[in-house]
């Protein structure tokens, strides 16, 4: 693990992996280190750490190891986005096995960026993680358009522009800033999808 200094009260840790990433942020949260822990692809903020000129000692025994299992949420989707017959062709399969193997994961919110609600689902086994997103982003994604780029699996949560390969659609509501926790795929949230194409 490497530690960098951030802003004036937050450290950045440096992790090898997205599941190191959220066991260490779940960690870090049981035992109170910060005011706040924000995971990241690899790394993990902890913003205002409760004790700053301990915190590397702390750290230095915490050890990687199973993903903790957080909530789980099944995600119903109907299978008819644009680009299944790239993927099919992509991974040498048939349209049909593109979701068997998308349907197969069980998926990890590993953290959330670009949009309010849009969590980054890792999982994918190495022989599927190499999506390539479009060469030029589509200018309008659909709300709840389910999609693969490179390892990473998502759910637009609103209309916006993007680049990730399309898959099929949902209609789960991915951001409610009614619900106590507005991001339906909050970070280490277990996702299943569901097909009810």
């Amino acid at each position: 693990m490497n530690l960098l200094p951030v802003g004036r009260d937050a450290v950045l840790a440096q992790v090898g992996s997205s599941a190191e990433a959220v066991g260490l942020a779940a960690w870090a949260r049981e035992q109170g280190l910060a005011r706040d822990v924000v995971p990241g692809a690899d790394t993990v903020l902890l913003d205002g750490p409760v004790d700053r000129d301990r915190l590397p000692d702390v750290l230095a025994s915490w050890r990687p190891g199973a993903v903790p299992e957080g909530p789980e949420v099944v995600v119903p989707v109907v299978y008819d986005g644009p680009d299944l017959d790239f993927l099919a062709e992509h991974w040498g399969c048939a349209p049909g096995e593109v979701l068997r193997r998308h349907l197969g994961v069980v998926y990890v919110s590993a953290f959330c960026g670009f949009a309010p609600g849009f969590a980054y689902l890792s999982g994918l086994p190495d022989d599927l993680a190499d999506v390539p997103r479009l060469a030029s982003p589509r200018t309008r994604v659909p709300a709840g358009s389910v999609a693969l780029a490179g390892r990473w699996c998502g759910v637009y949560p609103q209309e916006s522009p993007g680049g990730w390969r399309l898959l099929g659609r949902t209609d789960a509501v991915l951001w409610d800033v009614a619900r106590a926790e507005p991001a339906l795929l909050a970070p280490g949230t277990r996702v299943r999808f569901e097909d009810v194409t």
